[in-house]
């Protein structure tokens, strides 16, 4: 009995919601990025422009005998950051010859299935290495935080201190050190390979700073490295400190730090790929100032399943079309080198 392409798409259709949801759970920065409003829609265009205040609007003036003229002298303040798309999709593919081996509707349901799940599977694990570590050998238009590597000038978060001759990448075509504002660089803390000795300093460090040139918000989420998640759960042992554990969803355990979740990612860059003492140990995200930007008609869209010329096989897509962007890097932290206690 042959299996319309109706009834496949129908399937693909009807198990996508889930599929995704399940994606965004199971990747903790998208989980937490969703869950602050962090992902935002964008209809189209040929770039995604955001609008970044790189001086003052006006000057006070203060009226110590009520006389003084009022100064009216203003700035043009906003300079557009400008993102281009990145898109990417996959394919799922059923071939006659599976058609004719799984003769009923249930068992070709099934492949349909197993092939979507394992798309997706492959779509979660990319897109949080790129986003997290800037290292995906197929997703490089996606924009990462990682910006450490001397070849990753457009990542997000560097490890210089936040002046211009130390923090020097372009993030939406605007360079840190031309521009020169407080909310364009990202705090960092050096924990000088001894988290024992200095990681916990450094985290408050990185909060206070984070959170007093944030125009909004306080930090999300801390997501950092294995061995740093252990580094700063030892260290609340040896303070004999109470230890906040919370189960998210899809399955994952974290740990809090006033008032955040802090989870531990396998994809955050280690010596290997940022270099020996330059592992990231943990990122203090604001999705305030850090957008997932998504076209509404390619958030994860599967097409119709149709017929592949010249082949006896037939295939659907799954389409993504999006951005990683930053409104605000002030209140963005890296704390890196803190991967030995």
């Amino acid at each position: 009995m042959a299996i319309s392409n109706e009834l496949l798409s129908s399937t693909l259709f009807s198990i996508r919601d889930g599929e995704v949801d399940e994606l965004f759970q199971k990747v903790a920065f998208l989980d937490h990025c969703k869950r602050a409003g962090g992902i935002e829609t964008e209809d189209g265009g040929i770039k995604i422009q955001r609008p970044l205040a790189v001086a003052e609007h006006s000057s006070i003036t203060a009226f110590p005998t009520g006389y003084e003229p009022l100064s009216l002298a203003v700035n043009d303040v906003m300079e557009p950051a400008i993102y281009s798309w990145a898109d990417f999709g996959a394919p799922i593919v059923i071939t006659k010859k599976e058609e004719l081996e799984n003769q009923s509707e249930k068992a070709i349901v099934k492949i349909v299935e197993a092939r979507m799940r394992s798309v997706m599977g492959m779509l979660r694990r990319e897109i949080n290495t790129q986003i997290l570590a800037g290292n995906s050998s197929v997703l490089g238009d996606l924009n990462s935080l990682n910006g450490v590597p001397a070849a990753y000038t457009t990542g997000i978060l560097e490890q210089g201190a936040p002046a211009p001759a130390t923090q020097t990448n372009t993030v939406g075509g605007i360079q840190k050190s031309v521009v020169d504002v407080q909310g364009w660089y990202n705090r960092q803390f050096n924990a000088a390979g001894a988290f024992g000795t200095n990681g916990m300093r450094g985290m408050h460090q990185m909060w206070t700073e984070t959170n007093s040139r944030s125009p909004m918000g306080e930090i999300d989420c801390v997501l950092m490295s294995e061995a740093g998640f252990a580094n700063y759960k030892r260290s609340l042992f040896a303070q004999e400190r109470y230890i906040d554990e919370k189960s998210l969803d899809g399955g994952r355990m974290a740990l809090m730090f006033a008032g955040a979740p802090v989870e531990a990612d396998l994809a955050m860059p280690d010596a290997t790929v940022n270099g020996a003492g330059n592992a990231a140990t943990a990122y203090f995200l604001n999705f305030d100032g850090i957008k997932l930007i998504q076209h509404p008609d390619a958030d994860f869209a599967v097409s119709d399943f149709e017929h592949i010329s010249g082949t006896t096989a037939r295939a659907a897509t799954l389409y993504w079309k999006g951005q990683l962007i930053a409104d605000h890097i002030g209140s963005q932290a890296l704390l890196f080198n803190g991967e030995a206690f």
